[in-house]
């Protein structure tokens, strides 16, 4: 069929009535005829305008509108009718928004709102809201994004297009979930289901499960959240096994594996404290049994790694760089889990290039994040001499910092309660050991953390918190000892509970040797053993 009017009007009668599989066998014979779409193809306006709208809701990549607005020069636009001017810039516009122009995109559809305001065509206004409002929420600026996806929505709901209005609304709920109102989010994402469930929108419909995974998860249900990624992705390869909303769904799955991972390491951690398990996971350590909580950790550990491959394989497709980002942050967080420092670090520093190269400042925000997590591990661990740990206290206090300003600059607090814990963590660092800054970033975390949240986020205040208060206790002890205030203790119970308080503190200082704490206090390295192993540091024999 050639790119006439009957053509645009099917492909748009499809669009509207959400019959994806009938309009991409359309645009799929029309291929050769839309390859040499130019400036002089009768209605070419309008035809790229709805073929914008097209790879929006999944057919091929902004690489097919690259090659078809190179063919529509400057020149040329300026002699088109109002109307169709409109359309050309609304598709620079999308463009923009997928290759992470956000900026641009925001001026350039924002220009054709305030132009189309006398042309009766409301839904161009619709898409153009709707393109607008996203390009908002990527930059996390999510009270103009809301206005504007509201404002589309009530476009749509006045054009009587109910197909759209639902794809608007899972927008919109996504909006309200980071507002904290997690119940609204959720039926409206049931009715937005309701509607497409009788069409192969199959990508609106992996929105659906896909938010809804995300929703759930930070209510700290981590199993259910995956039920409902799985079914997300299912929903995405019957359109398109390589979909880039299916890599999102991937990294979002291999996000949740981590935390699943890092709560078996947990369990493991105590174990191997409480003498019921001999050792810790290593990368190298086998397989054993499926039983094994070694071997369940290693499982979930490599499920998510396998995530993140593909997710990664399918960005690099679609030249999709920020999704990209997203992939090489989680695997950084993968590799500092496991105690993999430096692959870690070269995650986070690709990373951070990647949301710079993109403008992307949530990216940039939780890179930094990462860095501020290594550099204070490098602290913790004491590895090096006195000046290597100033080193990379400094940078630990340099990347949050940093992180905090780019959270700023952003509506996601979120992101700006992780960067309050990564200042928080490095000002409890025992380097700095800042326990009244550590408190205040700690409050403000708090603050920032919304009712019913029990995710990753709650469990990295809360190990805030207890250093602090720990600390904080550690001190209201020795200042009343200095005071004589002692209670009903003995000298010699003093004596102990000084040693529990010292010793561990030297012994990590001593790069965990029990013979240079032995030598370093002049006791023997039986009762340094001993206090150790009350304290929980060391394994019981």
């Amino acid at each position: 069929m050639p790119l006439g009017r009957q053509f645009a009007a099917e492909l748009g009668s499809a669009l509207r009535l959400r019959r994806m599989e009938a309009g991409v066998q359309m645009l799929t014979s029309a291929a050769a005829e839309i390859e040499r779409l130019g400036a002089a193809s009768p209605n070419a306006a309008s035809l790229l305008l709805l073929i914008a709208q097209w790879v929006d809701v999944g057919y091929r990549d902004h690489r097919l509108l690259d090659t078809l607005l190179s063919r529509f020069p400057a020149g040329c636009r300026k002699k088109l009718p109002v109307d169709d001017y409109l359309r050309m810039r609304m598709v620079d516009g999308f463009r923009h928004f997928t290759t992470g122009e956000l900026d641009a995109a925001i001026d350039t559809l924002d220009l054709v709102l305030k132009t189309c305001s006398d042309i009766p065509d409301t839904s161009l206004a619709a898409w153009a809201h709707f393109w607008k409002g996203r390009a908002h929420r990527k930059k996390g600026e999510y009270e103009a994004s809301l206005k504007d996806i509201v404002q589309a929505r009530e476009m749509a709901q006045a054009d009587h297009d109910d197909m759209f209005t639902s794809v608007i609304q899972i927008q919109e709920s996504w909006l309200l979930f980071q507002k904290g109102m997690s119940r609204d989010a959720l039926q409206i994402l049931d009715r937005a289901e309701s509607v497409l469930k009788s069409t192969d929108h199959y990508v609106a419909l992996g929105n659906i499960e896909s938010a809804r995974g995300r929703i759930i998860r930070r209510s700290g249900e981590y199993t259910k959240a995956l039920e409902h990624f799985a079914r997300a992705i299912e929903m995405y390869a019957r359109q398109d096994p390589n979909h880039v909303n299916l890599a999102r769904t991937l990294v979002n799955a291999a996000y949740v594996r981590r935390l699943l991972a890092l709560q078996l390491r947990k369990r493991i951690d105590t174990r191997v404290q409480s003498g019921r398990l001999r050792s810790r996971p290593s990368p190298e350590q086998p397989a054993v049994t499926r039983d094994n909580p070694l071997t369940r950790y290693q499982c979930v550990w490599q499920e998510a790694l396998e995530d993140l491959t593909r997710a990664r394989e399918i960005y690099a497709l679609h030249a999709h760089f920020d999704g990209i980002g997203k992939v090489v942050l989680n695997l950084g967080y993968l590799h500092l889990d496991r105690g993999d420092v430096e692959r870690a670090w070269e995650e986070a520093i690709e990373a951070y290039r990647v949301g710079l190269e993109q403008n992307d400042h949530i990216l940039m925000a939780r890179a930094r994040i990462l860095q501020a997590a290594i550099e204070n591990a490098h602290v913790e661990e004491q590895m090096g001499e006195d000046v290597d740990n100033a080193v990379h206290a400094n940078r630990a206090l340099q990347y949050s910092e940093e992180a905090l300003s780019l959270a700023h600059g952003t509506q996601n607090r979120r992101l700006l309660a992780g960067a309050c814990i990564a200042r928080g963590m490095t000002a409890a660092n025992d380097f700095f050991q800042e326990w009244e800054t550590a408190r205040r970033y700690a409050t403000e975390a708090t603050g920032l953390i919304g009712p019913g949240e029990n995710d990753h986020l709650v469990e990295d205040l809360t190990k805030l918190k207890s250093r602090v208060v720990q600390a904080s206790g550690i001190n209201d002890t020795l200042r009343g000892w200095s005071e004589g205030i002692v209670g009903n203790k003995t000298f010699q119970q003093i004596t102990e509970e000084f040693a529990e308080i010292v010793i561990p503190k030297v012994w990590i200082r001593e790069d965990r040797k029990v013979s240079r704490v032995a030598t370093s206090l002049s006791i023997s390295p039986k009762k340094v053993r001993r206090i150790l192993r009350n304290s929980g540091l060391v394994e019981r024999q």
